[in-house]
């Protein structure tokens, strides 16, 4: 009988085998590539050996070589971060669960040998958890749902690392303009403010004239010690996730933003696409479908959690007798008296009702989000484009003018003075502006496909949720 048993076991065992899953050849980084892919235009690599990381090296290196653009630091960021790798590392972490769940349970063999007297008796027993072997299909489907969530995850990491990275150029670009603005305005102001004290001892000028050149030399000054410590910041912020460090710290950047696009993005149809292309809301659908087979599989097995099967061979040798041999089986299974397994239905029947909700709540976001980061990238668009093509060119013409005015003196150098320091207040205020719509732009973007910031971490959250076990089986 035991031995007839154990056949059947190994059988059954054959018969999981051949569908349960294997390691994939890399990780199950090929859909977060494709993703990342079709997203940003992008490649990702998952250094897993010394000439992929010798190649990671070599790209970063060209890409140094260069001025960085927005594309480039993001393309560096995501090969040289190793914040992401440690995420992709997770999904190889949530890749062995997979193949653990979908790996039939291993039989357990004992043998036990009692004697004394004379007398002996050996007992061979093959134990099988059937109750695993029969849910085996439906765990392992279930595990793949929940690795599709993770290789989700890691390219929601991937995202948003480069939402990060554009913010972050975006900022340390402005920083580098309004130093350089700031700068010539201290220049300015610093001459302007020694003319204003030597006209001061002859007595060309009042006390209250002279104060307020003083002041705005002094003001320009703060705010060039203040521009520069944003600007170093800034460009810390970046090279952080960029992952650079020594040699790779004296990246170049430009010293100012580039121009605004011609015209604004048409958008007709952005809740719609955000609802179609959000990678959090295709990880919630997969945690409902997950959380669904999970309730179909609990309330399937809810009156039996154990149904262990024994195949028994016992040798018995007597002094007095020839040996005889028993065959026979044992069943272990427990009897729902207490507990009929409602627990763990209602468990896992509101579980699922938790997860439907909060995909309709997200769902709802998700479009009122698209919505919003639409309106501020028009806005944006339309202040900075304003700028642009009103307010810049007005001031370029006054200044003009005021200098006409004052080389033939109708003014004097005070009334050039004070045009001079409201040219200044508009250029910063253009500056702000475009900073601001190359922000929105990169919202718009993250609204669309998400990657969005967490809701706690630091400068680069790229960690992932490894896979769940999956529910079933005992």
């Amino acid at each position: 009988m035991a031995h007839h048993f154990a056949r059947g076991l190994l059988v059954l065992t054959a018969f999981g085998l051949s569908g349960c899953a294997a390691f994939s050849p890399d990780s199950g980084m090929n859909a977060v590539s494709e993703l990342t892919s079709q997203t940003i235009n992008k490649d990702v690599a998952f250094v897993l050996t010394a000439e992929g990381a010798g190649a990671v090296d070599a790209r970063v290196r060209q890409l140094l070589a260069r001025t960085l653009t927005s594309e480039s630091a993001v393309q560096m960021a995501l090969l040289n971060n190793k914040g992401l790798q440690a995420a992709y590392n997770e999904l190889a972490l949530a890749e062995t669960d997979l193949v653990e769940q979908s790996l039939p349970p291993n039989p357990v063999f004992s043998i036990s040998r009692i004697s004394g007297n004379g007398a002996s008796e050996i007992e061979r027993q093959v134990v099988g958890d059937i109750l695993a072997l029969a849910t085996l299909p439906f765990r392992s489907d279930i595990a793949r749902e929940r690795f599709r969530q993770a290789q989700l995850r890691a390219a929601l990491a991937t995202l948003r690392l480069a939402a990060d990275v554009r913010r972050a150029y975006v900022g340390a670009v402005a920083g580098n303009e309004m130093v350089v603005l700031l700068t010539d305005a201290k220049s300015t102001a610093e001459s302007t403010a020694q003319l204003a004290v030597k006209l001061g001892e002859t007595g060309s000028i009042n006390k209250l004239d002279q104060a307020r050149e003083q002041v705005f030399y002094a003001e320009t000054t703060a705010d060039l010690a203040t521009a520069r410590q944003a600007a170093t910041s800034g460009r810390e912020r970046l090279a952080r996730l960029m992952g650079l460090w020594d040699d790779g710290l004296d990246f170049r950047l430009p010293n100012q933003l580039p121009p605004l696009p011609r015209r604004p993005q048409a958008l007709p149809s952005i809740e719609a696409d955000a609802v179609a292309h959000r990678i959090d809301l295709q990880i919630a659908r997969l945690e409902l479908t997950a959380l669904a087979k999970s309730l179909n599989l609990t309330e399937a097995t809810r009156f039996v959690t154990l149904l262990d099967l024994a195949g028994i061979s016992r040798r018995t040798q007597d002094p007095e007798g020839a040996p005889f041999r028993e065959r026979g089986f044992d069943v272990q299974f427990q009897i729902p008296i207490f507990d009929g397994g409602e627990v763990r239905v209602r468990q896992a029947t509101e579980t699922y009702s938790l997860a439907f909700n909060r995909l309709t709540e997200r769902a709802v976001n998700v479009r009122s989000e698209a919505r919003d980061a639409y309106r501020a990238y028009r806005s944006t668009y339309d202040i900075a484009s304003h700028y642009q093509r009103e307010i810049l060119p007005l001031r370029k013409i006054i200044t003009e003018e005021m200098q006409l005015r004052f080389s033939s003196m109708q003014v004097d150098i005070f009334a050039l003075l004070t045009e001079a320091r409201q040219r200044l207040a508009s250029l910063r205020g253009a500056i702000d502006a475009r900073q601001k719509f190359f922000l929105a732009q990169s919202d718009l973007q993250t609204a669309v496909n998400g990657g969005g910031a967490p809701s706690s971490g630091g400068d680069n959250s790229t960690t992932i949720a490894a896979a769940a076990p999956a529910d079933g089986g005992h």
